[in-house]
């Protein structure tokens, strides 16, 4: 679950929280970046185990009306929702359950929150159409979650306050586990039953590892990688850079040269939107401009063995004016109705 999008992310905090405390220990601050990046797979279990909360709330509802209506002789009501097949599979799911196990945040602390969730829900079109419908297959069942988690939890700022008074590390991951929560509802199916995966902390060890040697390679050759970004500045304004640009950068050349499997494209791509992301509005066409610059020198020095296109070749506006007057001067004399109709002819291959 743990990409190296997120990686990046937490890569840039941490190095700039390097720079900022006067600890300066390397392993510690190695350790805060896993554990960092555990807190982000601890979110996504816990947003998974936000729809069984709700789940178990709408059935205690069902069951409140459902006891009423015994009473009183009325129609009872349906049970649907309260027990959707998706949600009850994902409620018995085996990885979860043991996961939860492991951690002390429960959404029955916030069971206010909770219940406000279900109003939403009830009052909204995507319920009431579900409710209302025929199809009582496991697909509208687990479809009926997926857009009520697009709609009214992944963009709700209510939601988003409670999980950052439980942990600062979410402050920044929500918005990437959202989209691994909604994949991982996607991947649901119920021949699995309570055996169905459930995406794994990161992809591989090589994930892992890239997160490490990322972080260290940016601390230990800072002096060096500083050194290009000087060298290759001579017409941009380096004194002046924002602190968050210098570090990005520096962490996109320790990228460069770290990884040889990553091309560069992609690096600078990557650092150019953390900057739009973290630094001034400026920065993504500045860092942008100075990336490409350093990777070309790189490359030129052999410090590098990697590929980039070659730059687009700029012509002035009156070398464009004089080539077209060439061309004009060239074919100046108009050509005859047997010339033209030649040309019109379609070659033949």
């Amino acid at each position: 679950m743990i990409n190296r999008d997120l990686i990046r992310i937490k890569v840039v905090q941490l190095t700039y929280a390097y720079y900022q405390n006067g600890d300066r220990n390397i392993d510690k601050a190695e350790k805060e970046l896993l554990f960092s990046l555990s807190k982000a797979y601890a979110l996504y279990n816990y947003l998974l185990s936000l729809i069984v909360a709700i789940t178990q709330e709408e059935r205690h509802r069902v069951e409140i009306l459902t006891n009423r209506a015994k009473r009183e002789g009325t129609e009872e009501p349906s049970q649907r929702f309260a027990y959707n097949k998706f949600a009850v599979q994902l409620e018995e799911n085996k990885q979860l359950n043991l996961y939860l196990e492991t951690q002390k945040q429960r959404w029955e602390d916030d069971m206010e929150a909770i219940r406000k969730l279900c109003d939403q829900i009830e009052q909204s079109v995507i319920y009431k159409e579900y409710m209302a419908s025929d199809d009582d297959s496991y697909d509208a069942d687990r479809e009926i979650w997926r857009k009520i988690y697009r709609t009214l939890i992944q963009e709700n700022a209510e939601l988003d306050s409670i999980l950052e008074e439980k942990s600062l590390y979410w402050n920044d991951d929500k918005e990437i586990v959202d989209t691994f929560v909604i994949k991982t509802i996607k991947r649901f199916d119920p021949a699995n039953k309570s055996e169905q995966d459930l995406l794994p902390e990161y992809k591989d060890e090589e994930d892992r590892e890239f997160a490490t040697k990322l972080f260290r390679s940016t601390i230990l050759n800072a002096d060096t990688y500083q050194r290009y970004m000087s060298e290759t500045s001579r017409n941009w304004d380096f004194s002046r850079l924002a602190y968050m640009d210098v570090v990005i950068m520096q962490i996109a050349i320790a990228e460069m040269l770290t990884f040889s499997n990553i091309p560069v494209s992609v690096t600078i791509n990557e650092y150019v939107e953390l900057a739009k992301l973290y630094s001034t509005p400026r920065s993504g066409g500045y860092i942008n401009g100075m990336l490409d610059s350093i990777a070309r020198h790189l490359i030129g020095t052999g410090a590098m063995m990697k590929q980039m296109p070659e730059p687009r070749s700029r012509r002035s506006h009156d070398e464009r004016w004089s080539g077209s007057n060439r061309h004009v001067q060239v074919n100046s004399q108009r050509p005859t109705d047997n010339e033209m109709l030649a040309e019109e002819q379609p070659t033949q291959e």
